[in-house]
């Protein structure tokens, strides 16, 4: 079995992949990695892909974990996530190098950005099933067999195993949590030689993790496999979720957290032109805060930004394009359309309170690594003008490099 690894943005011939000399017969195939990064198979279990994230010429990766964590610093973009990826568990896992594993990492920096809002407006409490051997005294319900095997012939008669219910922190829901955050911490070695100049993802643990002082992590398998979580928070609903993929993506044993060299990972795809939109988003609400609309639905279309405020009415698109950066005065046939389009919808012109006879502005916001900036604070919006198009611009940001 090979791995084969390319970088981002190609497209080639089959027969163009570097020792794949089995993929001939499929020459007439064109592979087009688009906007993806991850592995999969290309001939089941005999050759498969790894795109790692670069971008534009760059020697440096691009810091996709950064990337969301950054944009989860905003709750309103916990439900915009999604599509962001893909696990093929149903299929064969793949052998690679450790410091290639795109997946594990992102389940991580997701699940701790989650489990950071929570721990910031409280942990939920809730009603829960105890069962404890009480002296002198009952509780809630007599479970007599256990009473017996435990107590009775034991002569130990002022024992009694009762079964009732608390009202706290020590619920399902939290247990599950503080299980993964457990997985995590053996993991956290892992991250770090992935990210080694950045502390953020174990500085967010240890501010989460005394949270749970008083919730136990002791979960059974199928508790988590089969158990229906009372879930009142939507930061719950996914933080359960992304703990329940991070358990299974080491086969709910702690013991495959130490993983080193050569790992097994199952087939994966992350979408970067959905994590740079995520990323945009995040930085244009740093600026705008509320004043900045997005995935507005009008008539069947969904526009990615609308930004209104008493200085900018702008129709706004992300483009995660490398051709942006490389043609500075031109643009893409498509996109100007695309923008053109949603900029003379009616509806566009009742929410930015424009007059009819005005033409709205349109911006394409790209990834430059060299020309572009690192957020919107006191940016130009209008410094890079399509000449071809009236009141038709474009803005460079750059992306954290690893």
């Amino acid at each position: 079995m090979k791995v084969t690894t390319i970088a981002e943005h190609q497209n080639l011939d089959f027969e163009e992949i570097p020792n794949a000399s089995q993929l001939y017969e499929y020459k007439d195939k064109k592979l087009c990695t688009s906007y993806f990064i991850g592995v999969d198979w290309v001939i089941n279990e005999k050759l498969a892909l790894y795109v790692e994230p670069k971008l534009n010429e760059s020697t440096q990766q691009t810091n996709y974990l950064k990337m969301l964590f950054d944009a989860l610093k905003h709750p309103e973009i916990l439900g915009h996530t999604k599509d962001l990826f893909e696990i093929k568990f149903e299929e064969k896992t793949i052998e690679i190098d450790q410091k290639q594993d795109l997946l594990t990492p992102l389940l991580v920096v997701h699940f701790l950005g989650l489990v950071q809002k929570i721990v910031k407006k409280g942990l939920k409490k809730s009603y829960y099933k105890v069962e404890k051997n009480l002296v002198a005294k009952t509780k809630g319900k007599i479970l007599v067999n256990e009473t017996i095997k435990k107590n009775i012939v034991k002569n130990d008669i002022l024992k009694s195993y009762c079964t009732y219910e608390e009202f706290g922190f020590d619920n399902l829901e939290n247990k599950l949590l503080k299980k993964t955050l457990f997985f995590i911490q053996r993991y956290l070695p892992a991250i770090s030689q992935i990210e080694q100049n950045n502390s953020f993802i174990t500085n967010t643990f240890a501010y989460i993790l005394p949270a749970f002082e008083n919730v136990s992590e002791k979960i059974e398998l199928h508790q988590i496999k089969n158990s229906k979580f009372n879930i009142f928070y939507k930061e719950y609903e996914e933080a359960i979720h992304l703990a329940k993929l991070i358990l299974k993506r080491f086969g709910y044993n702690i013991n495959n957290t130490h993983e080193t060299g050569k790992i097994q990972i199952p087939p994966f795809w992350i979408d970067m032109s959905k994590l740079f939109e995520l990323y945009v988003l995040g930085l244009l609400k740093d600026s705008f805060g509320k004043n900045l609309l997005y995935h507005v639905k009008v008539r069947g279309h969904e526009l990615d930004f609308l930004l209104n405020t008493s200085e900018h009415k702008i129709v706004i698109d992300s483009k995660y394009k490398p051709f942006y950066a490389k043609n500075s005065q031109s643009c893409k046939k498509e996109d100007v359309r695309q923008l053109s389009g949603y900029a003379r919808l009616t509806k566009v012109y009742e929410i930015l309170e424009k007059p009819k006879n005005e033409i709205i502005d349109c911006l394409i916001i790209y990834p430059d690594q060299i020309n572009g900036i690192e957020n919107f604070k006191k940016c130009n919006f209008y410094a890079q003008e399509i000449k071809k198009f009236t009141k038709f611009y474009k803005i460079a940001i750059k992306l954290p490099l690893v």
